[in-house]
C-alpha cells in the first residue's frame, strides 16, 4: 500500500515546479503512471477527462484523483494538499511583501509592466481555450450570447446557469444514465470531510462576517469554474472588483500577475486577494474555500463515474458550459485591456509577450523578462 506521506511528498515536490496549469497533467502522468506505476494509462486518462468536465483547476483535480484512486479520501488530500501546498505558501509571502511595499517607487514599475503581461497572459488563455472547444454552431452562438449578456452587465452566475439550460436545447447528443456495471460506492470519507467543511463555514459565521462572505465568495467562484482554473478569472473580476468592490482593477491584476510566478493554478490569486482582506487568517479561508468544492465535486464523481459519464445531460452540459466560458473570458480580456493607459512602449510590450506565448515560451519567464523590462523603462 502506497504511503500518505509518500503521496504528499511525491506531489509537493510536484507543486513546487507546477508553472504552466493544465501543461502540469504531464508531469503527473510521468510521476503516476510512468514513475511509480500508481496507476494504469486508462484509469488515469478517465481522470483527465472527469476532471476537464467539472469545476476547479485541472492539474489539481488531476493530482487530487490520482490519491483518490490510490488511498481512497484520505489519499486525494494528501496529494490535493500537496500540489497545491507550494504555491499558497508563495504566494502568501509575495501577498505579504505587497502589501507592504506596493507604493514604492520601483515596485510600482515592476507591476505597470506586470499589468500588460497580464493581458497578454488572459488573451492567450482566451484563444488557448477557445480553440479546442468552439467546434460549432451551437457552441459560437453560446459563446456570443454569454459574451453579450455578460456586456449587459448580468451576474455571470446567472449567465452559466442560462447557457447550460440553453446548451440541453441545442445539442442533440446520444447518451444514456445506464451505461456502466453496477458498483456499490463508498461515500461515508466524504460525507465526514463535507460536514467538517460545512461546519467550518458556517462557525466563520459567528466569529466575522466579513471572513464569512469570503469564504462563501470563494466556494461560489469554485463550484461554477468549469473549464479550469482560468474560467475562475471572470467570476472573481466580478466578484471581487465589481460587487464586493473589496479590490480595484489595477490591484486585481497584480494578484493575477503574483499568480503567474508562483506555481500552481491562477486561482491562487483567492489567496492574495483573502491576504489584502483579513490577513493570513483570510488568505487561508479563501485558499481552503477555493479549492475544497471542487474537490469534493472529483471525490464524488470517481465514485460514479461510470454511471454519469454517457449521461445526455453530462455531454450536453460539458459543451455548453465550456462554451460560455470562452465568451466569459473574451469579456475579461476586453475589460482588462481598458484599464491600462496605454502607449507606444505598453503596445509593443503586450505584442512581444503574446507572441512569446503563442510559441510556447514558459510564463514564469515572460513574467520575469517583463519585471526587468519594467525596471529598465519605468
Amino acid at each position: 500500500m502506497i504511503k500518505l506521506s509518500q503521496l504528499f511528498l511525491s506531489f509537493f515536490k510536484l507543486g513546487l515546479t507546477a508553472f504552466g496549469g493544465p501543461a502540469m497533467i504531464a508531469y503527473i502522468k510521468d510521476l503516476a503512471v510512468n514513475k511509480k506505476q500508481w496507476l494504469d494509462e486508462k484509469t488515469f486518462q478517465e481522470g483527465v477527462a472527469l476532471a476537464q468536465a467539472i469545476p476547479g483547476a485541472t492539474a489539481m483535480q488531476v493530482a487530487a484523483y490520482v490519491g483518490l484512486k490510490t488511498r481512497g479520501i484520505v489519499g486525494g488530500i494528501a496529494s490535493f494538499v500537496g500540489f497545491g501546498m507550494p504555491a499558497f505558501i508563495l504566494m502568501l509571502i509575495l501577498s505579504a511583501l505587497y502589501e507592504r511595499t506596493h507604493s514604492i517607487t520601483a515596485v510600482i514599475s515592476i507591476f505597470t509592466g506586470l499589468q500588460v503581461i497580464v493581458v497578454a497572459i488572459v488573451a492567450n488563455a482566451t484563444l488557448s481555450f477557445t480553440k479546442p472547444i468552439i467546434r460549432s454552431i451551437g457552441e459560437i452562438s453560446i459563446a456570443l450570447l454569454a459574451f453579450t449578456l455578460f456586456t449587459l452587465k448580468l451576474n455571470p452566475f446567472l449567465i452559466i446557469i442560462i447557457c447550460f439550460l440553453f446548451s440541453q436545447i441545442i445539442f442533440r447528443e446520444r447518451g444514456s444514465f445506464e451505461e456502466g456495471n453496477s458498483q456499490k460506492f463508498n461515500f461515508t470519507g466524504l460525507f465526514i470531510l463535507f460536514m467538517i467543511f460545512f461546519l467550518l463555514i458556517f462557525t466563520l459565521l459567528f466569529i466575522d462576517k466579513t471572513l464569512f462572505d469570503l469564504a462563501l465568495t470563494m466556494i461560489k467562484i469554485d463550484l461554477f469554474a468549469f473549464g479550469g482554473a482560468y474560467a475562475s478569472l471572470p467570476l472573481m473580476l466580478h466578484e471581487f472588483v465589481d460587487r464586493l468592490r473589496w479590490i480595484d482593477h489595477k490591484t486585481f491584476m497584480d494578484g493575477i500577475a503574483l499568480g503567474q510566478v508562483t506555481p500552481g493554478p491562477i486561482v491562487i490569486t483567492a489567496t492574495f486577494v483573502g491576504y489584502l482582506l483579513k490577513g493570513f487568517v483570510g488568505a487561508s479561508v479563501a485558499t481552503v474555500a477555493v479549492f475544497t468544492p471542487s474537490f469534493l465535486i472529483m471525490a464524488f464523481t470517481s465514485e460514479i463515474n461510470e454511471k454519469i459519464r454517457n449521461s445526455k445531460i453530462f455531454i450536453k452540459a460539458k459543451k455548453g458550459l465550456l462554451a460560455s466560458f470562452a465568451g466569459l473570458l473574451l469579456f475579461a480580456t476586453i475589460k482588462f485591456i481598458g484599464q491600462i493607459d496605454w502607449n507606444v512602449i505598453k503596445i509593443l510590450m503586450v505584442i512581444a509577450c503574446f507572441i512569446a506565448l503563442l510559441r510556447k515560451f514558459g510564463i514564469f519567464y515572460i513574467v520575469i523578462a517583463g519585471v526587468l523590462i519594467s525596471l529598465l523603462l519605468y
